[in-house]
C-alpha cells in the first residue's frame, strides 16, 4: 500500500543524505521525494511517498525519529490530507495537433509556459492520477518527455 510520509527535520547539511540512506540500506525504496524550508528557516520538510504494508510502515517510522535531526513523522495515510505535485510536459506538435493539445491543457487546467515552432511546454498541478490521465491523452498527440516534482502534502485542519 501506498503511504505519504511527512518527516520534520532540522534544516542541517547532511540530513537529506541521512533520511535515504535509511531507506537504501533496508531496502526501502521512495517513490516520490520533495524538501524544502519550511516558514522556520532552520526546519525543512521532507515529503515522500513509499511503499509497504502497515508493519514495515510502522518500522521506518521507528527508524526515522532515531536519525537526530527528525523533529516529527507522520503517515499522512491516517488522516484526511491535501496532495499535490507539478509537471511539466513537453508535447512535439504538427500544425494539425496543436489546437487539439491546447484544449486538452485547458481541460486539465494547465498553462502553456513555453512555444516553440516544434513544441509546447505545458505546466499542470493536481493529484498524481490526473497527471497520469493527462499523459496518457497527450501521449498519442506526439508527448516527448514528463518532469515530475514529487509529491507535496499538508493534513486538513490544524
Amino acid at each position: 500500500m501506498e503511504h505519504t510520509i511527512s518527516v520534520r527535520v532540522r534544516n542541517e547539511f547532511g540530513v537529506l543524505s541521512r533520511v535515504a540512506g535509511l531507506f537504501s540500506a533496508r531496502g526501502y525504496n521512495i517513490d516520490s521525494l520533495c524538501v524544502a524550508e519550511t516558514i522556520d528557516p532552520k526546519v525543512s520538510q521532507i515529503t515522500l511517498v513509499t511503499r509497504g504494508d502497515d508493519e514495515t510502515i510502522e518500522q521506518i517510522i521507528k527508524q526515522l525519529y532515531k536519525l537526530i535531526d527528525v523533529i516529527k513523522v507522520v503517515d499522512l495515510l491516517g488522516e484526511p490530507y491535501v496532495a499535490r505535485e507539478l509537471a511539466l510536459f513537453k508535447v512535439r506538435t504538427l500544425p494539425e495537433s496543436r489546437a487539439e493539445v491546447m484544449r486538452i491543457a485547458e481541460i486539465f487546467r494547465g498553462k502553456i509556459v513555453d512555444v516553440s515552432p516544434e513544441s509546447y511546454a505545458i505546466e499542470v498541478t493536481g493529484s498524481t492520477d490526473k497527471l497520469r490521465a493527462l499523459a496518457d491523452l497527450l501521449r498519442p498527440l506526439g508527448l516527448e518527455d514528463v518532469i515530475r516534482t514529487g509529491r507535496v502534502a499538508v493534513a486538513r485542519g490544524v
